[in-house]
């Protein structure tokens, strides 16, 4: 197993508290990306100021972020409140701001997990093995992605500056690089790896971005810890197409088959 010491990614996310629920962060400029940061990033980020703060309880169940305006280069400010702390939930309000705007929203639900019936109703999609799938290489000026080792099975970047396909569908292996232990944090940040599904369909670059992404985690951290830094199977489909917006779901899976987390997103596009 290969795991840098200091990584990239926990100084991106890194947050230093300057009072109770409150902290101070600076933009990643290795996780920039056409317009702000990498989406995933920030998510991370938001969950990092949950998981500091001194009342939190349990582990994450479900994240959703809501990206109101373009974060700017810089140094911005999270308040993390929790709103509702039951036996076994407890839910939270974070905002993020850089001076008197507030660019980035999001509410999640912390929980303790406890024994239960356990079922998987979906199964991974269809894919080689890691190992024998090259990487892609990542494109030029948009930064995050060279964060990331790519080995897609389907709707890859190569799709791009070609016909429209039939569907929106990218299954790929991915993974931190260079490799880190996956955590919670991580895991979030790599939800929202894939491009805009408006891309693969239409196989060109047009304008679109994130307007709100949840994550629903189904792994506790004892599971996430188990990957270490092995590629994750990740796969994304838009469902509808329309009026300026798409929606995407996804699913991340371990590669002996486990469900780690899905994700729904709302984006909007001009094409």
């Amino acid at each position: 197993m290969s795991t840098a010491i200091h990584h990239p990614f926990d100084d991106a996310v890194h947050l230093a508290a300057t009072g109770t629920g409150t902290f101070t962060g600076q933009t990643s400029p290795r996780y920039a990306n056409m317009v702000g940061p990498f989406g995933g990033i920030t998510a991370a980020t938001l969950l990092q100021a949950i998981t500091q703060h001194p009342q939190r309880l349990g582990e994450p169940l479900s994240l959703t972020v809501n990206y109101a305006a373009p974060i700017a280069d810089g140094p911005f400010t999270i308040i993390a409140t929790p709103t509702r702390t039951n036996r076994s939930t407890q839910h939270w309000n974070v905002t993020m701001t850089q001076g008197e705007v507030v660019n980035t929203t999001a509410t999640a639900v912390f929980g303790v997990r406890r024994d239960s019936f356990g079922a998987t109703e979906i199964t991974p999609p269809p894919s080689a093995e890691a190992r024998t799938i090259d990487p892609e290489p990542t494109p030029e000026g948009i930064a995050w992605m060279d964060n990331y080792e790519m080995r897609f099975t389907a709707g890859g970047l190569g799709a791009l500056g070609s016909s429209t396909a039939s569907d929106s569908t990218t299954t790929l292996w991915v993974r931190d690089n260079p490799p880190r232990l996956l955590d919670q944090l991580s895991l979030t940040a790599l939800s929202d790896v894939f491009i805009p599904r408006i891309m693969v369909r239409l196989g060109r670059l047009v304008p679109a971005g994130t307007v709100s992404l949840s994550i629903y985690f189904h792994a506790d951290a004892a599971t996430i810890d188990k990957v270490g830094d092995e590629p994750i199977l990740a796969t994304a489909r838009s469902q509808h197409f329309g009026t300026g917006f798409a929606d995407q779901t996804a699913e991340l899976w371990t590669g002996d088959g486990t469900l780690l987390a899905t994700g729904h997103q709302l984006v909007y596009f001009k094409a």
